[in-house]
């Protein structure tokens, strides 16, 4: 069984490969630097891996809404996606 079943664009090739570079960094990041548990504004004891996923997932869920709510071009929900994530990975 081949990946005939799969669309594959080049968006989606970029979108996994920037995801799978994204986790590379975070493995050398805390190998070299061990991250520690602290609580931020989403109030939950939190580690580095652990705001990444919640950006991740805060990325999709804005994606989401984005396409579900306006009519607009999805790429201009990637920088508001990028702030979120940026947010939640220093005050999260």
């Amino acid at each position: 069984m081949g990946l005939e079943w799969m669309y594959w664009t080049v968006p989606t090739a970029i979108f996994f490969i920037v995801i799978f570079l994204l986790i590379m960094g975070m493995l050398v990041w805390e190998l070299v630097s061990p991250t520690l548990v602290r609580r931020g504004f989403l109030r939950i004891p939190t580690t580095r891996g652990t705001r990444f996923f919640v950006g991740l997932l805060g990325t999709a869920y804005i994606h989401l809404v984005w396409i579900g709510f306006t009519d607009l071009n999805l790429w201009i929900a990637l920088p508001v996606s990028a702030v979120w994530v940026f947010t939640v990975m220093r005050w999260g």
